[in-house]
């Protein structure tokens, strides 16, 4: 037997076992329904998870906590997945740079079977364990880092492996799964299982086990840089003004928080090269770009500390 793979001998209990390939009754004359009635029972499963994600949270909020002090200290945040939620990961970490503007590699995803899995399925990928733990050490992981393990049915080897190496590098691991008692929960630091149940065609965890994982990658990403400073209240101050909606956006924020008129906003954009938080300081305090940057770089990066430090 390969030692990288399961045991097929036990792995066909375990994987009977799961909830994620649970068979739920309720659903056996799925084929049978008209599309209005697979859409009403896709929307009333779909229902149910956001309650599920709120049962959770007392896992979900330790773990964004521990995940913003890495990342305050310079870590990096890294998912690591297989199919579905390796591609969850990819999605999350390609929307942080638009956003919120972060540098390269802050927040970044593995995928077993690597970049061409988001396209076609590399489904046995999953399987190799150390294929995980390998490309932990090819991303350099370290002390400072924290690394996501996402599988649905909280057993898939790459990523089991990949957090294993990871935590043994000194690095935060945390699992999110949706199965109870799951081997990713005991390979990491902080798991979270968010139990959805089965799904309308068995074993599709695309469904409902997705839409929980992406509703927790939101929370993760989006609290970790709301922590970071990367917002003023609700309003996306570094965001990257790289057409003209987003242009428009970066001119009402600066608006909205110094009370400027349109085209001092504009005009203190430009002057700082399009940095929402710099030209904020320069029409609120009356600063040069040079002295609102400084300022800036002073607090840290964080736009309400320097207002309020004035």
């Amino acid at each position: 037997m390969n030692p990288q793979m399961p045991d097929e001998s036990n792995d066909v209990a375990e994987l009977s076992a799961l909830l994620t390939e649970s068979v739920d009754p309720r659903y056996a004359n799925l084929d049978r329904l008209s599309v209005a009635g697979l859409a009403d029972l896709m929307n009333d499963a779909d229902r149910t998870v956001p309650e599920a994600v709120r049962a959770a949270l007392p896992q979900i909020v330790p773990a964004i906590e521990a995940i913003s002090q890495r990342m305050a200290a310079g870590g990096r945040l890294v998912y690591v997945g297989a199919g579905t939620a390796g591609r969850l990961g990819m999605l999350d970490a390609s929307e942080c740079p638009p956003t919120f503007n972060t540098p390269p590699g802050q927040v970044s995803a593995i995928i077993a079977g690597g970049p061409q899995a988001l396209i076609t399925a590399v489904e046995g990928a999953e399987d190799d364990s150390s294929a995980g733990a390998a490309a932990i050490d090819a991303a350099g992981i370290g002390v400072l880092d924290a690394v996501v393990g996402i599988a649905a049915s909280g057993r898939t080897p790459y990523v089991v492996g990949a957090v294993a190496r990871a935590r043994q590098l000194g690095a935060l691991t945390v699992g999110l799964s949706c199965h109870a008692q799951a081997a990713l929960s005991h390979a990491v630091d902080l798991p979270i299982e968010v139990l959805v149940g089965p799904e309308i065609i068995s074993g599709s965890t695309r469904l409902k086990s997705g839409t929980a994982q992406k509703l927790v990658l939101n929370m993760i990403s989006t609290i970790a840089m709301v922590r970071m400073g990367k917002t003023y209240g609700n309003l996306m101050i570094d965001v990257r003004a790289t057409n003209h909606k987003l242009r428009e956006r970066a001119r009402r924020i600066v608006q909205q928080i110094s009370s400027a008129s349109r085209d001092e906003a504009a005009a203190a954009l430009d002057a700082s090269g399009n940095d929402i938080r710099v030209a904020v300081l320069m029409l609120a305090l009356h600063e040069s770009v040079d002295r609102a940057a400084a300022r800036l770089r002073d607090a840290g990066g964080n736009l309400r500390t320097a207002l309020e430090a004035h």
